[in-house]
């Protein structure tokens, strides 16, 4: 069933993502094959971030194909599929922004760059922004009752 706005299915995502924390993101590689790892996004209403090693293989794969699929799964079979476009958001103000959003949100959501990163400011520090153009909110107790799952696209 496809909703109107964002907001329409905001508290359903905002809990999944919450609880879950890990997301199974997905490139495309540079042989056109699908290559998957678990990322730490936060989301800031409809904009997901990751904080990442800029220079790694998901960089090389997405400067050939910025688009990635970010999955969320739990136990109890409630899922989120974010499907989005990539950008690396290089400048000093935006990196120390998120920075800041990874160390002042409370954990498991947010934890301390430090750990991987001496700075924002290290060139190994990456802000990945995912720009979603289609969020699906499901869950099989749901769909076992006929209940379709919620998708909403971004203004084409």
């Amino acid at each position: 069933m496809d909703v109107a706005r964002f907001e329409d299915l905001k508290e359903e995502f905002d809990s999944i993502t919450k609880r879950v924390v890990w997301a199974t993101v997905t490139t495309i590689d540079r042989q056109d094959r699908p290559r998957s790892r678990i990322l730490h996004p936060i989301w800031e209403g409809a904009t997901g971030w990751i904080a990442t090693t800029r220079r790694s293989h998901k960089s090389k794969h997405l400067e050939r194909n910025p688009y990635v699929s970010v999955t969320y799964w739990d136990q109890q079979h409630q899922q989120v599929v974010a499907e989005c476009k990539a950008e690396w958001q290089d400048d000093a103000a935006t990196k120390t922004r998120i920075w800041k959003l990874f160390e002042t949100t409370p954990e498991p959501v947010g934890f301390n760059p430090a750990t991987f990163w001496p700075s924002a400011s290290d060139a190994s520090f990456g802000a990945l922004k995912l720009v979603p153009w289609r969020i699906e909110v499901s869950a099989l107790a749901d769909m076992a009752k006929g209940k379709p799952p919620r998708v909403w696209h971004a203004k084409r």
